[in-house]
């Protein structure tokens, strides 16, 4: 039988407001007791401070962000460090009180790991001269470009060499400008519109302080700039994360804040029941863009995702990512099989429950050839998982399989999106889905794709029964909605059940549907606007349209 309310108050344990009270939150934290009892965590309101360099350090395998090979040599893989840190907490709510987090260096923003029925609510989660820095063009000539630097950022000049520096960074101006293609670009006559573009320094032969926050590149591809542009530089390999929910169950935040973070704002893999409300992930100040990737990553999560009345301003990625992965099967003996996480970005859990459905997908159509029931399952390394399963005869080595048991529902309702770099959503997921009311204000490319593959990503699967109702497209810089499967070769539908009205699409730069290898699509009631085409298909079975 649960107990009474129990309240713990973050002052009695010596977590107080303007000061670094790091240590303190981690003592506080690891002190809540992990039983049935209904517990509530109370912060006073004010500004909190955070020494990211003193929190402790902990492996997390964290999903879409960097793969083993992308650290650098002195770092060690995937190990992390986070301010708040929940581990087998249950019946438990976070009551902020409208404070506020200050962090000073790197880290992961919050770990809720293996807690169930937990409420986090009333908080704002922040960074102090991140390592994200915006680039304005303020003057061209013929062989250079002069760029004023923002207020939040902070840089050296040593002996003519120029640095960004931070709490635990020093980066010069010119890393990683020969290989970071991905960098955010707002062009000048339209502030809500951000593509990805190579390093503005890529071809700088020189480059030297004016003045003030002020500098002149010397190039010879100044003609590629525009004044007024703006550009937002960071390190790209997605090392740490926002909220990061692993291994969880009904899983609620209400009311959260947060202004920046260092790859995915919100992500949650093997997770069940999560409902997102009255977000905001939106950049401080006078910047226009808050997050390196993602603002939200469901992976291999269960039950029902619901994210509502939130808003969602400047991302180097897509909105929201809703998946799961095609497992590859490397070997097969008697009634056990041997899988492996594909992607260098993806592994290191067990994605795998005893009683889960798998069904065995056919890597070029991507159909399911079969189906049977997990057993068993064990780790057997950082890649592979080893499956013991009811019957394994639909099995075979090459081919992959899809856990069909973590294909949530989603609920996407009255959000707001605005300067998304990529999709506003990408939704590969078997579980009903509502998109409704939503206001897509400005994404570089689809408003909304449905993938689906089993050759780059190896992000699953097939979308079976899908709404997209009373949504406003203001601009996509491709399609207004995708449906492109990445099958190799078609053997029937991928996609099925998608019902698309009542929408308003202002302006799309490609055709506003484009869609392929599905069946049972409904087109209805909908308002196109400027679009080159309004619809392109291909093998479509089953189709109503009326605009």
């Amino acid at each position: 039988m649960v107990n009474d309310l129990k309240i713990y108050n973050a002052l009695d344990f010596g977590v107080k407001a303007d000061t670094c009270c790091e240590k303190e939150l981690e003592n506080f934290l690891s002190s809540i007791p992990q039983d049935e009892e209904q517990k509530t965590i109370v912060f006073e309101n004010g500004t909190y401070l955070i020494d990211a360099t003193k929190l402790r350090k902990q492996k997390l395998y964290i999903t879409n962000t960097a793969g083993d090979k992308e650290y650098f040599k002195d770092e060690t893989p995937h190990l992390s460090r986070a301010p708040f840190y929940f581990n087998g907490l249950k019946n438990v709510t976070v009551d902020g009180n409208g404070a506020k987090f200050i962090i000073h260096g790197k880290s992961t923003n919050a770990v809720i790991d293996g807690c169930e029925n937990i409420t986090i609510q009333n908080l704002t989660i922040t960074a102090d001269n991140p390592e994200m820095h915006e680039l304005k063009v303020i003057n061209k000539g013929l062989f250079y470009v002069d760029y004023e630097i923002d207020e939040q950022t902070k840089y050296v000049n040593e002996k003519g060499k120029l640095y960004f520096v931070g709490h635990d960074y020093k980066r010069k101006f010119k890393d990683q400008s020969k290989t970071a293609w991905w960098i955010a670009h707002f062009p000048k006559d339209e502030p809500h519109f951000c593509q990805r573009t190579y390093h503005p320094l890529r071809d700088a032969f020189k480059v030297s302080e004016m003045g003030k926050r002020r500098i002149r590149v010397y190039t010879f591809t100044a003609n590629k700039f525009q004044v007024g542009d703006k550009y937002y530089l960071y390190d790209v390999r997605r090392q740490y994360a926002g909220i990061f929910v692993p291994n969880s169950k009904n899983v609620t935040l209400h009311n959260v804040k947060q202004h920046f973070n260092y790859s995915l704002a919100f992500v949650a893999q093997n997770t069940e029941n999560i409902t997102l409300t009255n977000l905001d992930f939106s950049p401080e100040k006078d910047r226009v863009m808050c997050s390196v990737a993602d603002f939200i990553q469901i992976c291999m999560c269960r039950g029902k995702v619901t994210v509502k009345d939130s808003y969602f301003s400047g991302a180097g990625d897509d909105c929201m990512n809703v998946h799961g992965f095609h497992f590859k099967i490397v070997d097969k003996k008697d009634d056990k099989i041997t899988v492996r996480f594909m992607h260098p970005q993806s592994h290191g859990y067990n994605a795998f429950e005893i009683g889960d459905e798998i069904e065995f997908i056919h890597p070029e159509t991507l159909l399911p050839k079969g189906s049977a029931c997990v057993v068993g399952s064990t780790m057997i390394s950082e890649y592979d998982i080893e499956l013991t399963l009811d019957k394994n005869d639909s099995a075979v080595i090459g081919e992959y399989i899809e856990n069909v048991t973590a294909c949530p529902q989603v609920e996407f309702v009255n959000n707001e999106i605005d300067r998304i770099i990529t999709r506003g959503l990408l939704l590969t997921t078997r579980g009903k889905t509502n998109i409704e009311n939503n206001h897509f204000y400005s994404t570089t490319m689809s408003g909304i794709l449905l993938s689906d593959d089993a050759n780059n990503w190896y992000e699953s699967g097939m979308c079976l029964d899908m709404t997209i109702k009373n949504n406003k497209f203001d601009y996509c810089g491709e399609n207004g909605i995708l449906i492109k499967p990445e099958n190799k070769r078609y053997a029937g539908a991928v996609h099925k059940n998608i019902t698309i009205v009542g929408n308003t699409f202002k302006k799309c730069e490609r055709a506003c549907f484009d869609m392929k290898d599905s069946d049972n699509i409904v087109i209805k009631n909908n308002s196109i606007g400027d679009c080159p085409e309004k619809l392109i298909t291909k093998n479509i079975t089953s189709f109503i349209k009326d605009f």
